[in-house]
């Protein structure tokens, strides 16, 4: 969900990065030092010592600028405690007719992706429809903006900095344009919300049009969708019941129990549906 950035989606977010950036002494841009035009300055420099090109570096970051209200977001986060009466109670029964009507419009994409892939249309689509109303709400935000405003503050700087090299090279190889490029306020990306670095590693061309475009093409977005549960460990043809493998495998996508087992119940409605 666009409004939802729990403490364990920034543990999924964590997990995803693998081994985070180092930068060398000389090109290291410390995290709350000096002003931020000077910190974004050398995160150019860094960039392009990683490889990334001066046009995706000069389109990506042209006029970027610090976010306070960002920074307010982030420090201001509360923990997730609705229970998970409370949570699916709330989100899947008004999802519920959406849902059904999405497997049907898509049956087709879907069926291949499961035979790609292994998973289920009713898990992707119970994905889709918790976290951004099956794309309506993939959020405003600027994400280049987001992520360099994160990454200046020092609570997770090598975290951002590491997402917002993996935002440039989004822009790089042309899935998405800069402008075109918002989100959440954390820096998710996409129909189902992925973080850039969850984009670069499992984001593909299902469409067949060149891009790996999570904004706008559903094709795209479902399976990768998959993508991520196969690349986690996703056991085709196995069910997905609180305590078995593929159950673990959603909380790969969000580590809140309470959400994992919504994700399961809202599938599990969607399979039982008429």
């Amino acid at each position: 969900m666009t409004s939802r950035f729990s403490t364990s989606r920034l543990s999924r977010c964590a997990l995803a990065l693998g081994a985070l950036l180092l930068a060398s002494p000389a090109l290291a841009a410390p995290c709350g030092t000096g002003s931020f035009d000077a910190w974004l300055d050398d995160f150019k420099k860094e960039a392009a010592a990683k490889g990334i090109s001066k046009n995706a570096i000069d389109a990506g970051l042209a006029g970027v600028t610090q976010d306070k209200a960002i920074l307010q977001r982030d420090h201001s986060q509360q923990v997730f405690s609705q229970t998970f009466e409370q949570f699916s109670g709330r989100m899947v029964p008004p999802r519920m007719t959406r849902g059904s009507n999405m497997l049907k419009q898509y049956g087709s994409v879907l069926s291949r992706i499961e035979q790609a892939y292994g998973v289920p249309g009713e898990v992707i689509v119970a994905i889709w429809g918790l976290e951004t109303d099956f794309g309506v709400n993939i959020g405003k935000f600027p994400t280049l903006r987001s992520l360099a405003t994160l990454a200046y503050d020092c609570r997770r700087s090598d975290m951002f900095k590491a997402e917002l090299m993996d935002a440039l090279r989004i822009v790089e190889r042309g899935d998405i344009a800069p402008q075109d490029m918002k989100g959440a306020w954390a820096g998710e990306l996409g129909q189902t919300q992925f973080m850039p670095s969850s984009y670069i590693k499992f984001a593909v061309d299902f469409d067949g049009n060149g891009k790996r475009d999570l904004m706008r093409s559903a094709p795209d977005v479902l399976a990768s969708t998959a993508n991520y549960l196969k690349s986690y460990g996703w056991k085709k043809g196995k069910d997905w019941e609180p305590g078995s493998e593929n159950f673990a495998v959603i909380q790969q996508w969000n580590k809140s129990e309470v959400y994992a087992k919504t994700v399961g119940f809202f599938a599990s409605q969607l399979a039982r549906a008429p």
